[in-house]
C-alpha cells in the first residue's frame, strides 16, 4: 500500500468565486481566519518576546521560562540555532495565515507574493534551526525523532509550495501550503496540548500533591509529534474537501 497524490472533484468553495460558497461556510471560513490570526500572533507574542527581552538565566531563575532552564546548560552553538528557531519560526507564524486571506490575494497579489517569499524564508532557516535543535531535545529521544521529523517536513512541504507556484500549478500550491502551515501551527497546538495534558495528570497525583515539574515533563514528553500529527491530518481532510490535490492510500500504486 503506497502513498498517492490525487486529486478529488473541485470544490467551488477552493478558488472560484466567493459567490459560489454558501454564506455559512463563509462565515465558517471567517471564523476559522480570525482564529488563526489571532492565536499565531497571541503566541508570537506572549510565547516568544519572552525569549528576545530576558536572557535565558533570568527566565530559568523566574521559573516562567518554560525551557529556559534546559537550554542554559547547552554549548553555545545550540543557544545560537535556539534563538534563530525562535525568531524565525516567530515570523513564519505571524506572516503565514494572511497567506489565507482570500481578500488578500484577490485585491493585493503583490502583498501576497511577498509576504509568502518571507513566510518560506522563515519556514527554510527557522526549521533548518529546529533540526539542529532537535537532538538537543529536552523530550529526549521522543522528541529528537518527533521534533526532528516536523523540522524536515516543515521545509520540504514548503519547498513543494514554493515550486508548485513557480511551475503554475496554483491548486497543487496551496494544498502544499496549508500542510506547511498545519506544521506551522505546530507552535500553537503545541501550547494547547501542553495544559490539557498536565490537567490530565491531576486526578493521579499521590498523597504528595500535584507535581508541576513532573506533570510538565510528562506532557512535553508526549508533544513532539501530538503538535503536529493531527494538524496534518486535518489539513489534508480540508485540502480533499476543496476539491485540491490531497494524499491517499492506494493499494498496488507508486507515488505520482
Amino acid at each position: 500500500m503506497t502513498t498517492t497524490e490525487t486529486p478529488v472533484a473541485a470544490d467551488p468553495a477552493a478558488g472560484g468565486s466567493p459567490s459560489l460558497a454558501s454564506p455559512p461556510r463563509r462565515a465558517a471560513g471567517r471564523i476559522g481566519l480570525a482564529w488563526i490570526l489571532l492565536s499565531s500572533m497571541a503566541i508570537a507574542a506572549f510565547a516568544v518576546a519572552p525569549y528576545l527581552t530576558t536572557s535565558l538565566e533570568a527566565l530559568a531563575e523566574s521559573g516562567s521560562g518554560g525551557l529556559a532552564e534546559h537550554y542554559t546548560a547547552q554549548p553555545q552553538a545550540v543557544l545560537v540555532a535556539f534563538y534563530v528557531h525562535v525568531v524565525a519560526g516567530g515570523i513564519a507564524l505571524v506572516a503565514s495565515p494572511f497567506q489565507f486571506w482570500r481578500g488578500l490575494r484577490d485585491r493585493a497579489p503583490g502583498v501576497h507574493r511577498w509576504t509568502g517569499r518571507v513566510s518560506l524564508a522563515a519556514i527554510a532557516i527557522a526549521g533548518l534551526a529546529g533540526l539542529a535543535l532537535a537532538p538537543f531535545s529536552a523530550a529526549g529521544l521522543v522528541g529528537t525523532f518527533g521534533f526532528g521529523t516536523l523540522a524536515v517536513l516543515w521545509v520540504l512541504s514548503g519547498w513543494r509550495g514554493y515550486r508548485a507556484i513557480r511551475r503554475g500549478d496554483v491548486a497543487s500550491h496551496r494544498a502544499w501550503m496549508m500542510r506547511t502551515f498545519a506544521l506551522t501551527y505546530a507552535a500553537v497546538t503545541l501550547r494547547l496540548w501542553l495544559p490539557l495534558l498536565m490537567f490530565a495528570q491531576v486526578p493521579f497525583a499521590g498523597a504528595g500533591g500535584f507535581d508541576a515539574d513532573a506533570a510538565f515533563a510528562n506532557a512535553y514528553a508526549a508533544v513532539p509529534f501530538l503538535c503536529w500529527l493531527p494538524n496534518l491530518i486535518v489539513a489534508e481532510w480540508l485540502i480533499r474537501r476543496r476539491g485540491l490535490p490531497s494524499y491517499r492510500l492506494v493499494a498496488g500504486q507508486g507515488t505520482r
